[in-house]
């Protein structure tokens, strides 16, 4: 079974290529946000604890989101890996994620990191904003702030990863199909 992490900034195409890649090699992609959603939808104890919080306006601490992704581990085992998408995000959350995958005796086995210039990532947003209708995707200052955020907090992953040899690049500029090849060509010689 293989644990892969999709990186990039917003707008590099991980949604789209870890749809790909789910199709292909039997993978489940784990977008954080959807997980909790999905578990507030539901009324579990773990989307309760979420929901509060996000109510009381707190982020939802790491423990109660690596928690969510252990149980889609677990009610998930006919797949061949995973796909982790908006975690980790930060090097304490790379932290946290590397204990729960290692008490299961699993561990991340690539990042593969969607590398975009920060122009064509505007260029991306806002059309995915214009056929998905968000409003807030089409605000200058709000994309800016996105990548910026990126850059910042998210970035420092790169040698969280590279120290672990787990770090992989790819060019994220070309058309979808172009991107999914780079994907193909590196997830097989893993």
């Amino acid at each position: 079974m293989k644990h892969f992490i999709m990186f990039g900034p917003p707008g590099a195409g991980k949604g789209t290529q870890a749809k790909l890649m789910v199709d292909k090699y039997n993978l489940r992609h784990v977008s954080t946000g959807d997980l909790l959603r999905a578990e507030i939808k539901k009324g579990s104890e773990l989307g309760n604890q979420a929901k509060a919080l996000i109510e009381a306006g707190s982020l939802v601490p790491d423990e109660v989101v690596v928690a969510m992704i252990k149980n889609e581990i677990e009610t998930n085992p006919h797949v061949a890996g995973f796909i982790f998408d908006g975690f980790p995000r930060t090097t304490q959350q790379a932290s946290v994620l590397d204990e729960m995958l290692a008490k299961m005796g699993k561990q991340v086995d690539s990042v593969i990191s969607i590398i975009v210039d920060d122009n064509l990532v505007k260029e991306r947003i806002k059309h995915r904003a214009m056929l998905e209708d968000r409003k807030d995707d089409m605000q200058d200052d709000v994309i800016a702030n996105r990548i910026r955020t990126y850059h910042q907090k998210t970035e420092p992953l790169i040698d969280y990863y590279k120290k672990l040899n787990k770090y992989h690049e790819i060019n994220g500029s070309g058309t979808i199909e172009e991107i999914f090849d780079q994907v193909c060509t590196l997830i097989e010689t893993l």
